[in-house]
């Protein structure tokens, strides 16, 4: 495990954040505040939405699921039954039918002029690691329908569909986490940063919320286990928080008015309908963002929300309530450690290109010259032979290039390259991190090395024309 101050646990941040003027902290809890195994979690749910589905007289009975096979920031085409990756701008840079992997002509031809946008219905994102049990049966079950058409299935995006039931069921009927309660161990990565970070936050005068789409028997059981034992005799986890609120429904919760209810009985899990004010202390059912600012009493830019799903954490709460957002992504701190593992090739990569553009500007203007010899009449021969070099220049440095070029393009993972990037361009994640997270980091307790005092500053940006001489 990385330890709390090594860079791959750095605060990235990309609008300067003043930690000091941050009054409330809210939190997510799946994936957040409780980081589970991906093998084991996606798997079990895999398995669960494979049993679902196999009951309906589908042919899943040996279907696979590996963890490793797919990223963050991958987008699912609904009309054509394609996984891509895509740049910023949402040019596709790689892309999978089914498991096959498209070669170049073939995802020219899907793809030439089509710009990946997200808010068309054709695309749907994968914003959270939950996605990955459902990347693993897109892929596999696209071959099968190909190969037979699936029951009930006439189209990719009915396929999509019926996936998304399968593992809604797996969730909302809460077999899944009957099964990660009664075996925590099994499903969960304790992090024994976590609770001091949190009890320094509450020190510091900062006011602590949990903000979870989780069922409060969930809540209560998962928050139970991972912070009791550790917490003083007679503190349970809710002296940590201000505020609890569950089966929030985000991201409604933070763009739409709902109703709340009040727990009445926390062992029975009962539940009364609440007017007026939310009060401190007091677990809630639903509701929303504004009853909680006006509770509270704070400004929107005093709120930092945290949160690992890129849409219903960071996105609507950015692009709705202004809050300040700190997107959680596990997967950063392998990222880092393989960049950092390849940066002496980088650097040959960096000056290879930095010649190769030299080179490519030279080949050009042979050519132009060329061309006004050619018209004048005039002798070119030497011009020829000089544009011959430099273009066997550029070919062995095309050569030398290409492996580095694709061990770049495979740091992070073997299949689909760093979660961040795209080819020599940010992803589209990459994009949508930008946009609407002041901050990311890899883990919540990340915030602890710069104490609730500190002062994060964003990197300057940099411009294409930054670098002329």
């Amino acid at each position: 495990m990385s330890e709390l101050g090594s860079p791959e646990r750095g605060l990235f941040c990309n609008r300067t954040l003043n930690l000091r003027g941050v009054r409330a902290v809210g939190y997510d809890m799946d994936y957040t505040l409780i980081h589970y195994r991906v093998d084991e979690w996606e798997r079990a749910a895999f398995e669960h939405a494979q049993i679902w589905l196999q009951a309906k007289g589908w042919p899943v009975k040996d279907l696979t699921f590996d963890p490793d096979e797919f990223i963050l920031g991958l987008t699912f085409d609904l009309e054509l039954g394609n996984l891509v990756k895509a740049t910023r701008f949402g040019y596709v840079v790689r892309a999978q039918h089914g498991t096959a992997h498209l070669s170049f002509d073939e995802q020219r031809n899907c793809y030439d002029g089509e710009v990946i946008e997200l808010r068309d219905e054709r695309f749907e994102f994968m914003n959270t690691l939950f996605e990955l049990s459902r990347a693993s049966l897109w892929t596999q079950l696209v071959d099968r329908h190909d190969r037979k058409p699936l029951p009930g299935v006439h189209s990719y995006r009915s396929l999509y569909r019926e996936i998304d039931a399968a593992l809604g069921a797996a969730h909302l009927e809460g077999v899944l986490k009957s099964q990660i309660v009664n075996d925590p161990d099994r499903f969960v990565v304790r992090d024994p940063d976590l609770l001091g970070t949190l009890q320094d936050q509450r020190l510091a005068g900062k006011q602590l919320l949990l903000i979870t789409n989780s069922e409060w028997w969930y809540t209560q059981q998962m928050m139970s286990w991972c912070f009791d034992d550790a917490l003083p005799d007679g503190e349970t986890w809710r002296d940590l928080f201000d505020l609890v609120i569950v089966s929030a429904a985000k991201p409604r919760f933070f763009a739409q008015r709902q109703p709340v209810y009040r727990l009445v009985d926390a062992e029975r899990g009962l539940l009364e309908p609440h007017v007026g004010p939310l009060t401190s202390g007091e677990v809630y059912q639903g509701g929303d963002a504004r009853m909680v600012e006006a509770a509270l009493g704070h400004e929107a830019s005093q709120f930092l929300y945290v949160g690992d799903h890129l849409f219903g954490d960071v996105h609507v709460t950015k692009d709705v309530l202004r809050w300040r957002t700190a997107l959680i992504a596990r997967e950063l701190e392998a990222e880092v450690q393989s960049a950092r593992s390849f940066v002496d090739e980088t650097e040959q990569l960096r000056l290879r290109m930095d010649h190769k553009a030299e080179l490519e500007e030279r080949y050009a203007q042979l050519r132009m010259h060329r061309r006004r010899l050619v018209v004048d009449g005039s002798d070119h021969r030497t011009v020829d032979t000089e544009i011959d070099t430099t273009g066997d220049e550029i070919s062995a440095l095309d050569a030398e290039l290409a492996p580095l070029a694709e061990a770049a393009s495979r740091l992070g993972n073997p299949h689909w390259g760093p979660l961040m990037r795209a080819g020599i361009d940010k992803s589209l994640f990459a994009r949508q991190v930008e946009k609407y997270a002041d901050v990311y980091t890899s883990r919540v307790s990340n915030f602890r090395e710069a104490t609730p005092y500190g002062y994060l500053r964003a990197a300057r940006g940099s411009l294409p024309h930054d670098n002329v001489g």
